[in-house]
């Protein structure tokens, strides 16, 4: 990806969660010249990987899949006693979030605005291949069993609770969809099962300066 689209993009997001009035931290709109002031006093933020993300998964097409969201808050095993995260996605029309899922992280998703969120789950066998078997999932807190692989629809104001090695892949329909997560730690750099190879993050072609840092890009 070129940064002059990553900043393009976080600049979309901003704008759509201000349209949705959801208020995002005040550090994500720090520039890498501000993060340079900062101190031993943002740690968490740098450690537990806060802030921005926008990922096409190294597969060169952002549009047809890939993601923007923010992580606004996050533990961190090693660091300390936080269980638990919470993150707001920009989830853009017919763009896909490839299949995947997570060995350890059980998460709500919810649909907070905008469009119909479409989810498809499949459960991971021992050997981490996708099943046939129906899934078994909390839908606002009521149990509900999905045939494998179906598209489930997740209407504004629902969410929808998963536990781990449960494959998911999922986009918006209806237009673009502001979609919250909360979940145990996030771990993204040993924590995402893609079933196919895939990078978590994009390789990037510094045509322009950055606006903003990315959650994997801060340095003291």
């Amino acid at each position: 990806m070129k940064r002059s689209e990553i900043n393009r993009y976080i600049d979309e997001a901003r704008a759509f969660f201000a349209e949705h009035s959801f208020y995002l931290p005040v550090w994500v709109d720090w520039t890498p010249e501000e993060w340079a002031t900062k101190g031993e006093e943002c740690e968490e933020i740098r450690r537990n990987q806060l802030g921005w993300d926008v990922t096409d998964f190294a597969k060169g097409d952002f549009m047809k899949e890939g993601l923007t969201l923010v992580t606004i808050r996050n533990g961190n095993v090693k660091y300390d006693k936080k269980s638990y995260c919470e993150k707001i996605m920009f989830v853009r029309e017919n763009q896909v979030t490839p299949t995947h899922f997570h060995w350890k992280k059980m998460e709500d998703i919810i649909n907070r605005g905008g469009g119909t969120l479409c989810i498809k789950l499949w459960k991971a066998d021992a050997e981490e291949r996708p099943t046939d078997e129906p899934c078994t999932v909390q839908i606002d807190g009521v149990t509900t069993v999905v045939p494998a692989g179906e598209v489930l629809r997740i209407e504004k104001g629902q969410s929808i609770c998963f536990e781990p090695y449960m494959y998911h892949q999922f986009w918006s329909e209806g237009g673009h969809s502001m979609i919250g997560e909360v979940s145990t730690v996030n771990d993204d750099e040993n924590d995402n099962r893609f079933l196919e190879p895939l990078g978590r993050y994009p390789h990037i072609d510094e045509d322009v300066a950055p606006t903003h840092l990315m959650c994997n890009e801060y340095t003291r």
